[in-house]
């Protein structure tokens, strides 16, 4: 598959039209996926039979998008966020401000909400490394029994920094439920492609369940004090074992975006009639 953006460019650059390429949140199918999406494909595959013990390993599809559940009501602090962002589905491109507009990393849990095409497991001693199709990148879930860092992002000489995608521990609950929770994720991600914000004080428990051999159920719930008024679950959503065991590189290219932006999405932002 070629890089998203270099297809904009090449379709889009004559005739100046603008797509975003940050597609709603809450469609599961948008338009560059539709019915060749390969989690539909596999959706007829069966159980394939039941689920091994104490096991993720493997290569999973999912929706492009996951399907979200409603936010509650945000803090003021949250509500004052939430208005300084303007997403691609709001605003031209041009005038967006969304952190992946110039290929920053799409950060979690973000990256488990937008663009969940593919996901790998594997085990290590010690930890689970998650992978994600989007951009080749990969999370540590560490499973040795150390606790979370405290203080991340605090003013202490030994304070860790934030990280895009946070710190993450990891424990199965039972044979087939394994559980993860994260702290840390940077500010300047978004928890979504609607622009909702969220602070240093996110926790997200991450809860990953296979059903059987080729199905995996995953909940994500999210809380954080500081920009909203309760916890809350913002999805469950599944993925489908991938016989295959491969899947596409996708990758978002800041040269390639950066030409998008100055041949097609700046360009029809100024034509716009004032």
């Amino acid at each position: 598959m070629r890089n998203l953006f270099q297809c904009c460019v090449a379709s889009l650059a004559g005739a100046l039209v603008v797509s975003s390429f940050a597609f709603a949140q809450s469609s599961p199918k948008p338009n560059f996926g539709g019915p060749e999406d390969l989690y539909e494909k596999l959706g007829d595959t069966g159980s394939g039979g039941p689920a091994p013990r104490r096991d993720l390993t493997g290569f999973w599809a999912g929706r492009v998008a996951a399907k979200l559940n409603p936010v509650p009501a945000m803090t003021p602090w949250g509500q004052e966020q939430f208005r300084l962002h303007k997403t691609n589905g709001e605003y031209p491109v041009a005038d967006s401000n969304d952190p992946i507009k110039g290929c920053d990393p799409l950060g979690f849990p973000r990256n488990m909400l937008f663009m969940t095409r593919g996901i790998v497991f594997t085990t290590m001693p010690g930890k689970m490394i998650e992978m994600s199709e989007y951009n080749r990148i990969w999370r540590e879930i560490w499973t040795d029994g150390r606790e979370l860092p405290k203080n991340v992002g605090g003013r202490s000489a030994d304070a860790p920094d934030p990280r895009w995608y946070g710190y993450s521990v990891g424990h199965w609950e039972d044979d087939y439920t394994f559980v993860v929770n994260t702290i840390g994720s940077d500010e300047r991600t978004w928890l979504d492609n609607a622009g909702h914000p969220h602070s240093i004080e996110l926790r997200v428990e991450e809860r990953y369940t296979r059903v059987n051999h080729n199905q995996l159920e995953v909940t994500i719930k999210i809380d954080d004090p500081k920009a909203y008024t309760q916890p809350f679950v913002i999805t469950k959503s599944s993925f489908t074992w991938i016989p295959e065991q491969d899947f596409e590189e996708e990758l978002c290219v800041p040269s390639e975006q950066a030409e998008y932006l100055k041949l097609v999405a700046e360009p029809a932002a100024h034509s716009k009639p004032k």
